[in-house]
């Protein structure tokens, strides 16, 4: 799978262009794409997994995304894969700072132990925050709890002596339906709100909630969906934004392999319950285009692709039904690109 040269942006690519060039192809994790990314000026982009799931493949790793500002990283989503994407990116995973979870999802958390764990392990003695909708602070406590064996064998053979649950902490935020500003320092404010990727008859019987983040620097304004089907709450914490990082599914091609998969024994609990999830509670094409136009951003770009690699897919079968409506730039976005 390539991408079109008209499709790349001012900003794509920065890092890694000269090796792959303007028609890069992602056939594996590609090696330290974005190894240029870790200096000390302006925001930029990194996607470090763009397969929807739970799935991952050698394409495509699970949810997760770097903004790094002035140098600093921040994490949004931390699927499976994350902590390798996060090497090879050149942006290493010791000077993660903060963690933002869009929801509790094991594709959109599944490295959360594994990143925390490495981090104590690798030398990190500086507080990591992790921030989310309801569930996180339980999360991070258990992320703890999996390490506790490794800790009490280094704290006593390596002579450390930081613990874990000194430096690592959760926070549970609200779910707002008006934008609400979370997080703050000195480069960046972080705004949420409750999107819709859990329906109200859901919502009824368990608290957990799944928001998307905007993302402001003093040079660019960044918005993360998360998983969400078509939502207002999002229009309205997107609108202007330079860039619009959002999830889409391509529901025709996602059957297809949907019904291959169930064939071969997949989803053996209830697959047409699995399927209404799916189809229900995600984005299609034309409700990202929707919410873009709508948003008036500046540069949308596709993520958190179903089917994505599961399948051989071009990238016009996302891009055919965006521009039904949105009219501005369009990125498929590949892992380890840098925008």
């Amino acid at each position: 799978m390539t991408t079109s040269p008209k499709n790349i942006s001012r900003r794509g690519f920065l890092a890694g262009i000269s090796m792959f060039g303007a028609c890069a192809t992602f056939d594996k994790f590609a090696p330290a794409a974005a190894a240029q990314t870790t200096d000390n000026g302006g925001t930029r982009l990194i996607l470090l997994g763009t397969q929807g799931g739970p799935n991952f493949n050698e394409q495509r790793r699970e949810c997760a995304n770097a903004i790094v500002v002035d140098g600093r990283i921040y994490l949004v989503d931390c699927g499976y894969g994350a902590l390798g994407a996060l090497k090879a990116s050149g942006l290493g995973f010791r000077g993660v700072g903060n963690v933002f979870l869009t929801h509790l999802h094991d594709d959109h958390v599944s490295d959360l132990a594994a990143l925390l764990s490495h981090q104590w392990t690798d030398g990190r003695v500086d507080p990591n925050l992790v921030i989310g909708p309801y569930g996180t602070k339980r999360l991070v406590e258990a992320a703890i709890a999996f390490g506790t064996a490794n800790a009490e064998i280094r704290l006593v053979d390596e002579a450390r002596s930081v613990k874990p649950s000194s430096i690592f902490s959760g926070r549970d935020i609200q779910a707002t339906a008006a934008p609400t500003e979370i997080f703050s320092d000195a480069r960046v404010k972080v705004s949420s709100v409750e999107n819709t990727h859990f329906p109200e008859s859901t919502k009824k019987v368990v608290p957990y909630r799944s928001v998307s983040y905007r993302f402001d620097t003093r040079s660019r304004s960044i918005t993360i969906s998360g998983d969400t089907a078509f939502s207002q709450n999002l229009v309205r914490l997107a609108r202007g934004s330079d860039v619009f990082v959002c999830e889409t599914i391509q529901l025709q091609l996602t059957r297809e392999n949907f019904e291959k998969r169930v064939a071969a024994g997949a989803y053996a609990d209830n697959p047409e319950g699995i399927w209404a999830h799916i189809a229900g509670t995600h984005s299609n094409t034309e409700e990202v285009g929707r919410m873009a136009a709508e948003a008036g951003v500046r540069t949308l770009v596709l993520t958190h692709l179903v089917p994505g690699s599961l399948v051989d897919v071009k990238d016009d079968a996302y891009l055919d039904g965006v521009r039904k409506h949105f009219k501005g730039e369009v990125l498929v976005g590949r892992d380890l690109m840098a925008i």
